[in-house]
């Protein structure tokens, strides 16, 4: 959908894409994910953009949702050959038999991870402390592809048997799902998400 505040400033990243992606940036982008099927619906994008932009990504969302079952993981984790027949002939999505697979075994890592631990969402959001990190970048050359923290979380998921978690698509989907603000301190959305994060303006 279109943004509503295109006289605003922002990130720069936003502008060179269409409306659908101006729109993620204005409402979606850096708004803390506190739910586990926030969570779980990022890391299926993410893993399926690795290698590509995300604005390829964000264009086929609604054909990821449709094949994917709502990102309904139960669901997603028993798809068997049958199903990934069906995923490697839709248009709607990155045909891609390793990322398909990959996002077939998440679903499945997901729900294993839930059954035992508890929340994803809450187990992802201890490597950050709690608490979204505050960036106060100026520029895009100064926002990092990795971080420890990322490194940190991308060996966790590996070793619960996660696939395309390497470092750069969880900084990515940190990014994403407001674990960390990397908007630039002069868009308007910088404050709105320190703000959706319980953090007062200069605080």
């Amino acid at each position: 959908m279109p943004t509503a505040r295109p006289d605003l400033p922002r990130c720069t990243w936003p502008l060179k894409g269409n409306a659908l992606y101006l729109a993620y940036h204005d409402t979606e982008w850096g708004v803390p994910a506190w739910d586990d099927q926030t969570q779980f619906e990022f890391l299926i994008l993410e893993g399926a953009q690795a290698g590509l932009s995300w604005a390829t990504i964000l264009n086929k969302r609604e054909g990821y949702r449709s094949a994917f079952a709502g990102f309904d993981a139960e669901k997603i984790a028993r798809f068997g050959k049958r199903d990934i027949a069906r995923l490697m002939s839709d248009p709607g999505i990155i045909r891609n038999r390793a990322k398909i697979e990959a996002a077939i075994n998440n679903a499945r890592a997901f729900l294993n991870f839930r059954d035992k631990h508890g929340s994803f969402a809450q187990h992802v959001w201890n490597f950050v402390g709690g608490r979204p990190i505050q960036n106060r970048f100026r520029r895009n050359d100064e926002i990092p592809a990795t971080s420890r923290e990322s490194d940190a979380l991308s060996k966790d998921l590996r070793k619960r048997g996660f696939k395309f978690v390497g470092s750069t698509i969880i900084y990515a989907h940190m990014q994403a799902t407001g674990m960390v603000n990397d908007h630039l301190v002069s868009c308007f959305r910088y404050e709105e998400c320190r703000a959706l994060a319980g953090i007062g303006k200069g605080g």
